[in-house]
């Protein structure tokens, strides 16, 4: 096998992270040569080991965005990293914060911090694939990370932002959305924003 070759079918299959099942499949090699192949390249700088089983081309770095919805399944971005990035919320969170309804976990791959937060079944929704730029993540609406925010607002996990923006949601979005929290706190959090 070789990299260069091997790096050139990643990126036409618009691979840039992988598990070794995955690369086996796409190269139908024998899992010690996989395994013996995936280290090697690790230590020369082809790959980077994002967490045990999961790699990704150093070459060709994906976003952090597709980095978080690829470390931990199923997971969407939400809470204050997309809150920031819309605009909700003036300040910039330090981690990538996502939504699962996996335990909550903390990873750190690439030196960045990775967040994931329990969500109930039921309200794991209303989230998009944004495909901007070529790359392919998972991201709640402005409206329903608003919502994931106020669930943990209700139970106390997380603090009362003075400072959210809400000019451009849609409050009825929001409504619905914490609806599917099936906890009416969080009813009265959406009445206590700026409207």
């Amino acid at each position: 096998m070789k990299p260069i070759l091997i790096r050139e079918e990643l990126l036409n299959r618009g691979i840039r992270v992988f598990t070794p099942l995955e690369f086996r499949r796409i190269f139908s090699k024998p899992q010690e040569q996989i395994q013996y192949f995936l280290e090697s390249q690790t230590r020369q700088g082809l790959f980077t080991r994002l967490k045990k089983g999961l790699y990704a081309l150093k070459t060709d770095l994906p976003s952090d965005e597709e980095i978080a919805n690829a470390l931990y399944k199923p997971s969407y971005l939400s809470f204050e990293y997309a809150m920031a990035k819309y605009g909700i919320i003036p300040e910039s969170p330090y981690n990538l914060t996502s939504a699962t309804t996996n335990p909550t976990r903390l990873f750190t791959a690439d030196h960045k911090a990775f967040s994931y937060y329990t969500i109930k079944q039921e309200a794991y929704a209303e989230y998009f694939l944004d495909t901007t730029g070529g790359r392919k993540v998972l991201i709640a609406e402005p409206e329903k990370a608003l919502a994931d925010y106020l669930y943990f607002v209700a139970i106390g996990q997380r603090f009362w932002n003075d400072r959210f923006d809400v000019s451009q949601l849609n409050k009825k979005k929001i409504l619905a959305y914490v609806k599917l929290f099936k906890r009416d706190k969080i009813i009265g959090l959406v009445e206590k924003l700026p409207w």
